[in-house]
């Protein structure tokens, strides 16, 4: 199993019943073998440029995990799906994490030292 982040921009007339979209994707994602590590809702926001003449839609963030053949069913499922506006799914950097990580820990340590 192989890490993803998949990045859903949903129609922003489902903000009201944001569930049932959501289910949606969260069955694809399970029913292609995958399993969510953590699920955001960003919430509604304005769109740099219009997609299907929207100007906003819900942000939703996922990380996830799946195995090689479900990213290619996933896309397929949300290519066709009226309720997904965009998405984005991509494989996670490890080193690029891990520095992030590291980064973070650096900065709270220099904050500590500089309390102190």
């Amino acid at each position: 199993m192989k890490e993803y982040e998949l990045t859903v921009l949903i129609h922003p007339d489902l903000e009201v019943d944001i569930e049932t979209p959501l289910k949606k994707v969260r069955g694809l994602i399970t029913s292609a073998g995958g399993s969510i590590v953590s699920e955001d809702n960003w919430g509604k926001k304005r769109l740099a440029y219009r997609i299907k003449n929207e100007d906003f839609a819900v942000y939703v963030y996922f990380d996830i995990n799946l195995p090689s053949d479900a990213p290619l069913k996933i896309s397929n499922a949300l290519n066709i799906s009226d309720e997904v506006l965009r998405y984005l799914l991509v494989a996670v950097d490890l080193k690029g994490r891990k520095a992030l990580e590291e980064a973070k820990a650096n900065e709270l340590t220099r904050d500590a030292n500089r309390k102190d």
